[in-house]
C-alpha cells in the first residue's frame, strides 16, 4: 500500500458557542473566539488516500479526480464562507478545528467513492491546518 496527499487551501470564518450555555459560561471556554462577529483563518487541508499503484500508470488515484473531489466536496462549501452561518453541518457542531476536519472527511468520503478516477483508494486521512501550528487529523475512527 503507497499513501498519496494532495494539499488545499481555503479561507473561512468562524466563532465558538456552545447555546446550552450562557454568555459568561462560552467567554470562560473559548475566549476571544466566543466573539459572535467571528473570525478568520486561512485553513490548509491536507488530503491523503491509500491503495496500491496502478501496474500501467503507476497512480494510486486520477491526480486530477482527487483535485476535482476535493474541489467540489469542500472548498465550494467552505472558501470564504462564515462556517456557522453558511455551512449545514455547523448549524449544531461547533466548528472547531477538529470538527471541521470530521466534517471534511464526511464529504470527501462519499464523494471520493463516488468518484469514478478513485476506485481503486480509499481515503486514509484528512488534516487541517488552522495555523501554522495547530492542526488536527482525523481517519475515520481508525487508530
Amino acid at each position: 500500500m503507497i499513501k498519496l496527499t494532495r494539499r488545499a487551501t481555503f479561507s473561512a470564518s468562524h466563532y465558538y458557542w456552545n447555546e446550552a450555555w450562557d454568555r459568561a459560561q462560552n467567554e470562560r471556554v473559548f475566549g476571544k473566539c466566543a466573539n459572535k462577529g467571528g473570525h478568520g483563518h486561512n485553513y490548509t487541508l491536507e488530503v491523503t488516500v491509500a491503495g496500491e499503484a496502478d501496474a500501467v500508470t503507476g497512480f494510486v488515484v486520477d491526480l486530477k479526480a482527487l483535485k476535482d473531489v476535493i474541489e467540489s466536496e469542500v472548498l465550494a462549501a467552505y472558501d470564504h464562507r462564515h462556517l456557522n452561518l453558511e455551512v449545514p453541518e455547523f448549524e449544531r457542531a461547533i466548528p472547531t478545528t477538529e470538527n471541521i476536519a470530521i466534517a471534511i472527511w464526511n464529504r470527501l468520503e462519499s464523494g471520493l467513492k463516488s468518484h469514478p478516477g478513485m476506485a481503486s483508494a480509499r481515503l486514509y486521512a484528512v488534516r487541517v491546518y488552522e495555523s501554522a501550528g495547530i492542526f488536527a487529523e482525523y481517519r475515520g475512527g481508525a487508530e
